[in-house]
């Protein structure tokens, strides 16, 4: 005969595994009838066009659209009249060195509403030109010559499936340094952070929220036709996408810097991003959210 407290640590282990797996029936509920459609990129008529140099509306190209540029930049820019002027004097300078790509002009978009960095790295994406795509912060956190560092990694992951393939910018390899400048607590968060991206959606790459990624046209389409995130973790989405379409994936160590002026606030955003990471996977799991090839470019 079974003696109580071993009858009783049974009954607790089965409670404790039943409500287990209610929470996580509820959490995938929740998750699913909560889900949107997958969202249409919506431009309000302002958002259609751009001021030219001689300060006339005009049409903003699609990516839909044959390639004319090399390289277009995607730069999310929100109160960031302080910080974006250094990054852009960086940026143009170096264009300007290269004559494979020459800086040609720069063009600003300006959203009627906050669509979040997501959504506005989506926006620029889907009105670029260029066969090859970078998305780059407003901080300069990462010097722009290190896209040289990059095109290396994609031109090595060649031959392209589709033409299409990505390279991301990498902090991992400083990851020691960070952590002594850091608290015990956000030290904390940022594991957590890691874990939680590695377990639920993104396995092989160590640092997906750096905001230094270059992408072949093809890739951005793909990737970008796709995503439904929006605010920060749109980066983890955007790789959980590419991993499932087997497209190609470097990452690539890159200089960095730490500037002052994020957005993210400690405790807040890293627990809104924890939730978004675990719809991503419950969503695409329990069928709510899809994944279909879209139409081959030309």
């Amino acid at each position: 005969m079974v003696s109580l407290p071993l009858q009783l640590v049974v009954l607790g282990a089965v409670l404790g595994a039943a409500l287990a797996a209610a929470v996580f029936i509820l959490i995938s509920f929740v998750a699913f009838i909560t889900t949107m459609e997958l969202p249409v990129l919506y431009q309000h008529e302002e958002e259609k066009f751009f001021l030219n140099a001689r300060g006339q509306k005009e049409t903003l190209p699609s990516i839909r659209d044959s390639p004319t540029k090399q390289l277009s930049v995607v730069v999310p820019s929100y109160n960031e009249e302080k910080r974006l002027p250094v990054m852009m004097d960086e940026a143009l300078g170096y264009l300007e060195e290269r004559q494979k790509y020459g800086s040609d002009k720069v063009r600003v978009i300006t959203l009627v509403k906050n669509r979040g960095k997501g959504g506005a790295v989506k926006m620029g994406v889907f009105s670029s030109r260029g066969e090859k795509i970078l998305m780059a912060d407003a901080d300069g956190a990462t010097k722009f010559r290190d896209i040289e560092k990059l095109e290396k990694g994609l031109n090595d992951l060649q031959p392209w499936p589709d033409q299409m393939a990505i390279a991301c910018g990498s902090r991992a390899h400083l990851k020691k340094d960070s952590i002594a400048q850091r608290s015990y607590f956000r030290t904390l968060l940022m594991y957590g952070f890691h874990f939680l991206v590695w377990f639920l959606c993104v396995k092989g790459i160590r640092d997906t929220q750096c905001g230094f990624k270059l992408l072949t046209r093809e890739a951005a389409s793909q990737t970008f036709s796709s995503l439904h995130i929006e605010r920060w973790a749109f980066d983890v989405e955007l790789l959980y996408i590419a991993q499932f379409f087997k497209i190609p994936i470097a990452e690539i160590a890159v200089n960095w810097t730490e500037i002052e002026g994020s957005k993210l606030v400690p405790f807040w955003s890293w627990l809104q991003m924890g939730k978004d990471l675990l719809f991503i996977r419950l969503r695409y799991m329990t069928g709510a959210w899809r994944l279909e090839q879209t139409r081959k470019m030309n």
